[in-house]
């Protein structure tokens, strides 16, 4: 249960970190959109593990198979499903933490919920297991292509205590280096010394990830139980890792007085109205204005540290552990492309709701 996105364009995933494969099946894409296996490609190249020294050194191709859906170079109306196939699963490195439960993760979790658990690099608990959102994601990128203007750019906008200040620009976003993914050239060397500082001295930073969206017209998102941020705010809270979400000026805008926080309107034409600031982040009552949409997901520090720590078997007998294997010092470079795919998703499940809004 529990293990799809979307209500409209739906996409289930399934598949765990050391098993054979992963993979999503995308239901209720409409036929007719040309299927870009380059948008593919390069969505999963920029979430691949061992594509830096700043990731772990896992290596998976992550090589998709179209097993449905496609036919001739377009998608049929059918369910799509692609399968990624796992060839550098160690499962040996996890063999000591089989009875043992990880500070940070969700070994105690998944095994009081489920009375079992795969401890082999967490199963479906694993980051691992968004390869399978990305797949969705890049789906849901071609069929907004079809039939939108829509562009979605991220970026990692903080590492630990460094931070951009201010909104990046698309063609900055576009054209930034791609170990990092910082558009702040001078910052991104700096993001990485820390990460490597933090690699060596076995130990892990989190940060945030800005999300930039352009194009999307007026109308997005439906009232209450579907807010557009409402459904961005799930889709981001659902990647592993994350622990907050804010859009517009968010926490911000509890400093402001409401006479500082409104946007002045300066306009209004077919896609929406033109504003003199954006605080509201290009949403207004759960639905896109016409603005830019702009939203930052913070990132905790990754939870499998190579340092001494003390925990409990599942006997409650206490335990010193040494966790082995290959990690990401950093989640957030390769983070940048799940938290698009995500939105991908959010935008063109709310584009489908948005056609039968009215006559």
């Amino acid at each position: 249960m529990h293990n799809s996105f979307g209500k409209i364009f739906r996409v289930h995933t399934f598949g765990e970190s050391h098993g054979k494969a992963l993979g999503a099946i995308v239901d209720g894409c409409p036929a007719g959109v040309n299927f870009d296996e380059a948008v593919l490609l390069q969505a999963l190249a920029k979430r691949r593990p061992g594509q830096s020294e700043l990731t772990t050194q896992r290596s998976e191709q992550d090589q998709p198979e179209v097993l449905s859906g496609i036919f001739e170079g377009k998608t049929t109306g059918a369910p799509i499903a692609i399968l990624i196939r796992n060839q550098d699963a160690k499962s040996k490195d996890y063999d000591h933490l089989k009875d043992l439960y990880r500070p940070g993760h969700a070994d105690v979790t998944y095994q009081q919920k489920y009375g079992l658990r795969d401890h082999r690099g967490g199963g479906r608990s694993s980051a691992r297991t968004t390869v399978s959102m990305v797949i969705g994601g890049a789906i849901a990128q071609m069929y907004l292509q079809h039939v939108s203007k829509i562009q979605v750019a991220a970026y990692v906008s903080s590492i630990h205590q460094l931070k951009m200040e201010d909104l990046a620009l698309m063609e900055d976003i576009q054209q930034m280096d791609e170990a990092v993914r910082c558009p702040d050239p001078a910052l991104a060397e700096q993001m990485k010394a820390e990460i490597l500082k933090a690699k060596e001295e076995g130990n892990s930073l989190g940060g945030t990830i800005t999300t930039l969206v352009q194009g999307a017209p007026l109308g997005l998102g439906e009232p209450q139980a579907h807010k557009i941020q409402a459904q961005l705010a799930h889709a981001m809270l659902s990647i592993n890792a994350v622990k907050g979400f804010e859009y517009g000026l968010g926490f911000g805008s509890t400093l402001l007085k409401g006479s500082e926080m409104n946007d002045a309107i300066e306009g209004q034409d077919s896609e929406g109205i033109q504003t003199e600031t954006n605080h509201s982040g290009g949403i207004l009552g759960g639905i896109s204005n016409g603005e830019d949409i702009y939203f930052r997901t913070a990132f905790k520090p990754t939870a499998t540290i190579a340092q001494t720590q003390q925990t409990i078997d599942r006997e409650g007998k206490a335990m010193t552990l040494n966790v082995q294997g290959r990690h990401d010092p950093c989640v957030l470079p390769r983070a940048v492309a799940i938290v698009e795919s995500m939105t991908y998703l959010v935008l063109a499940d709310a584009w489908l709701m948005n056609r039968n809004a009215r006559v």
